[in-house]
């Protein structure tokens, strides 16, 4: 019998064997190539899953000011998932400029987490938050935008200091948007530390839940991109997209609540 549940472990260990491949060849001497195949793996991946009305690039979004004359523009981002419907300023192999319109997704891509400084995964936090609001505050029609990072690895499998990074990232850089207006479009909502530990937010209830998903977590948040497109085609079968029942493996949770004008987060 066809066992789902190993099918989706076999794509992240397929990911994790061709980013030590191309480790074991260039070693240590150039990770910033290493990096840029980071997300070509992630890319070539999410080619094979998303439907072919959706395309997955890098490059930028550019939106209109007020003098007509003048444009915006985000940062560069790693990995941009948009529909092909809408036509594209500028394409060139995998580099794409294109406005928010087209986009539907968005994703940083780190080789590990772990080591970031704290600044560093902050800011890396901020311009997930800022580029998903440049983008939705440009969208006639606003629709809900999957707002990711992903990371190859780190931690060693605990959870201590993933807990403590997630409280201050989630303290410093998302509690500024968590209440603002049209937040739930744009806020960061997927975030996959390793193959291992994988967290999500709960727009309903303002709150992140951090689930340990051994081996699954890459296949998780790729998952969560299918459902982000296509989620009314796949509701009815969402078990062959989501083999186990993530409830059982929470292990935290971060939950933002107003109370006579402050924010407080909660966790549990």
């Amino acid at each position: 019998m066809f066992n789902i549940t190993e099918f989706h472990k076999s794509t992240s260990k397929e990911m994790n064997a061709i980013k030590d491949r191309v480790r074991n060849l260039i070693g240590g001497y150039n990770w910033g190539e290493e990096g840029r195949y980071k997300e070509s793996i992630l890319i070539n991946t999410l080619r094979r899953f998303i439907p072919k009305t959706f395309a997955v690039g890098t490059g930028f979004v550019i939106k209109k000011t007020e003098r007509n004359i003048l444009h915006d523009s985000s940062s560069q981002i790693d990995l941009i998932i948009y529909d092909t419907a809408f036509p594209l300023l500028f394409s060139e192999g995998d580099f794409v400029i294109l406005t928010p319109e087209a986009v539907r997704g968005i994703i940083e891509v780190k080789t590990n987490i772990e080591n970031l400084s704290k600044k560093k995964l902050l800011e890396m936090v901020e311009k997930a938050n800022n580029d998903g609001k440049f983008i939705s505050e440009g969208q006639l029609r606003k629709k809900h935008l999957f707002n990711g990072i992903f990371g190859y690895e780190g931690y060693n499998n605990t959870r201590t200091r993933i807990i403590t990074q997630t409280k201050s990232f989630l303290s410093e850089s998302v509690k500024k948007h968590i209440f603002s207006p049209n937040s739930d479009f744009y806020l960061l909502n997927h975030f996959c530390f390793n193959n291992k530990y994988f967290l999500r937010y709960w727009r309903n209830e303002y709150s992140y839940s951090l689930y340990d998903l051994e081996d699954l977590s890459f296949s998780f948040f790729i998952s969560n991109i299918i459902f982000y497109l296509s989620e009314q085609r796949i509701q009815h079968e969402s078990n062959l997209w989501f083999p186990i029942e993530k409830e059982g493996r929470k292990k935290h949770s971060f939950k933002f609540v107003r109370k006579k004008g402050n924010i407080n987060l909660i966790t549990e």
